[in-house]
């Protein structure tokens, strides 16, 4: 075996070589023809890599050669890989090959069912009695909303706490903050905030009021997600934290009535296997999307991002105290 592109190892399933990029219809199809297994590549389904990362070409190709176009891959058939990774064409050409879009998945969620939440409500005919609920609809326009509002941007090395209920001044309050009166010094730390001694640093933050809470920033640390300021900002309502660490991705953690109930979350990822309905559905509609998501978590209906990226309502200092113990 030997290391190939996309940090696979090959076998020998007549797959060397092959890293993420599936869409090489022409490739595949020779490889196929040369004896390339089309149930296995190290150990996955080439036809689930194809619903992600193919064309629709790829998909017909390789699901014609497949024994059974809804076999699993960690409990999840190609067309849910297809719909989650927002791939319409891979899903409808996985459809015209004899899959089941309607087959009950992660949650209780079927692909088809999973797609009318999202961009392309349309992508299979719907069976009768089939529909989202109230509730899952007006999450999915929420989420419509939210995502349009905050926009894209980079948000690498920020992180925040999403609190609900309370407004910037409250939070302020429960960290017995102070503000910050130097104009000139949030100037300069912004411009290079690594120029400064990361124990100064860490201890200045932004908070400012949304619809439904508050945020807490800070575009160049992980502070506001630090377990010892989730605990005195969630007294008795929730909150969501978040740092996006530039090394090893988004980092979420969950904070209610002061207790740390979650950590080492990864927002903005796809659903897992034991995940609830509701779970399902917001790992869905916020993919690629974690600072949508600790958002709609807590509850805050940001307008915009000001709340994320600034200016702030206030910038404040954090007392010198230990904030890693809960």
């Amino acid at each position: 075996m030997r290391r190939v592109r996309g940090g696979a190892v090959a076998a020998g399933d007549g797959w060397a070589g092959m890293g993420w990029d599936w869409t090489d219809a022409d490739g595949i199809r020779r490889r196929l023809e040369q004896g390339a297994d089309p149930e296995s590549w190290n150990g996955s389904r080439p036809l689930h890599r194809a619903a992600v990362f193919g064309s629709p070409e790829d998909v017909t190709e390789l699901a014609r050669r497949v024994a059974d176009v809804d076999a699993l891959e960690n409990g999840v058939t190609a067309p849910w890989e297809a719909v989650l990774s927002r791939k319409p064409a891979n899903a409808r050409a996985l459809a015209a090959a004899g899959a089941d879009p309607w087959r009950p998945s992660l949650g209780g969620w079927s692909p088809g069912r999973l797609s009318l939440a999202g961009p392309t409500p349309e992508l299979f005919p719907v069976p009768e009695g089939v529909s989202l609920s109230d509730t899952e609809r007006a999450a999915a326009q929420e989420a419509h909303r939210l995502t349009t509002a905050l926009g894209e941007f980079y948000y690498d090395g920020t992180g925040l706490a999403c609190i609900a209920g309370i407004d910037a001044a409250q939070a302020v309050r429960r960290l017995q903050a102070t503000p910050v009166a130097d104009g000139e010094l949030i100037d300069e730390l912004l411009e290079d905030p690594y120029a400064y001694d990361m124990d100064d640093s860490l201890h200045i933050v932004g908070v400012t009021s949304v619809p439904g809470g508050c945020v807490a920033t800070q575009p160049w640390g992980y502070a506001p997600q630090m377990p010892g300021v989730l605990t005195r900002l969630s007294a008795g309502t929730l909150c969501y934290g978040l740092y996006a660490n530039p090394k090893s991705g988004n980092q979420g953690s969950i904070a209610r009535h002061g207790i740390i109930e979650g950590s080492d979350l990864h927002p903005g990822g796809g659903p897992d296997e034991d995940d609830t309905a509701e779970q399902v559905l917001a790992s869905y509609l916020y993919q690629h999307d974690a600072v949508a998501y600790a958002c709609a978590f807590a509850g805050l209906r940001p307008t915009d991002r000001r709340a994320v990226t600034g200016p702030p309502d206030v910038w404040v200092e954090l007392p010198r105290r230990e904030y890693w113990s809960h």
